[in-house]
């Protein structure tokens, strides 16, 4: 990687997000910048604070407030890290909406569409431009984001899309949970399953286009899964929560394959979890009363 590197990561006030920024601000070098962002310019300036004052701390830590479903701005931080920088080293795409067990998902929808979809598009469209050679971009998302976990029906949407499919297939699922007829075209209730399924394919779709010539500059675009994480946001879902990671525990295993040199092309595009590939088509569709003891 560059010298003088540029790392930003998204969601990172709490949880997994903040535990990324720590880590990568005790990881990379003096002179580094990790940017931390979030929506909420008091709670990114006291994360921010407090990740620099930590005893591990080696690079600078500065906090922007970023509205990762505000595409114009995201672009617009792309193209300031580019004229500033000459670009971005490390993104790590980990916004995510919280949603409650007891909330109706239809009523949550565009929120949860919003922060963990559009955003993410958002985040390819404008930042893989950007990447530096021996870039990473990693969007977090899911075991749940193969294939295989959605109806056989919705398949065609997302096998081989291009990333403007993708994002049709998202806005035509978001159109059906509005008109009600989701569950009838085999869209299932949770609405983290097709959003996981629709990160990865979005991944995947980038990833096409761009891989021969990043695996020559040593550049990394994947989807990546933590596994179970002891967070906030997903404490309410699950019954059993005694083979959860801390956030550090599961940031540290993001990191690893940030950090790991060189790039391992079969790696490429694909969803990762502890540095093994899923493959796109395995899985099978949740039963809907399972959700809450599914990782």
């Amino acid at each position: 990687m560059n010298a003088s590197r540029i790392a930003l990561v998204t969601g990172a006030n709490q949880g997994l997000g903040r535990a990324l920024v720590e880590g990568l601000a005790a990881r990379m070098d003096r002179g580094d910048l990790v940017l931390l962002t979030g929506r909420d310019g008091r709670r990114v300036a006291d994360a921010a604070r407090e990740v620099a004052e930590l005893p591990g701390t080696r690079a600078r830590v500065e906090g922007r407030v970023l509205d990762v479903t505000d595409t114009d701005t995201v672009a617009r931080l792309a193209e300031e890290l580019r004229a500033r920088h000459g670009g971005v080293d490390v993104v790590l795409s980990n916004a995510v909406a919280r949603v409650l067990p007891e909330e109706s998902q239809a009523e949550r929808a565009d929120e949860f569409i919003d922060v963990s979809n559009t955003a993410t598009h958002a985040i390819l469209r404008s930042f893989a431009p950007v990447l530096r050679p021996g870039g990473r971009l990693l969007v977090v998302a899911s075991s749940l984001g193969t294939l295989g976990h959605l109806d056989p029906r919705l398949h065609p949407l997302f096998d081989g899309a291009s990333l403007d499919q993708v994002e049709y297939a998202v806005e035509s699922w978001r159109s059906a949970v509005h008109a009600g007829t989701a569950q009838e075209a085999g869209w299932p209730v949770w609405l983290n399953v097709p959003s996981k399924v629709a990160q990865v394919a979005a991944v995947r779709a980038v990833a096409a286009e761009r891989r021969e010539r990043d695996l020559a500059a040593g550049i990394l675009i994947a989807a990546v899964c933590p596994g179970m994480v002891d967070t906030a946001t997903s404490r309410p879902w699950f019954n059993d929560y005694s083979q959860a990671q801390s956030p550090a525990r599961a940031a540290a295993a993001l990191l690893d394959l940030v950090f790991a040199e060189p790039v391992d092309p079969p790696l490429y595009g694909e969803l990762i979890r502890f540095g093994k590939v899923l493959p796109w088509h395995d899985g099978a569709p949740l039963v809907e009363q399972d959700r809450m003891v599914r990782p």
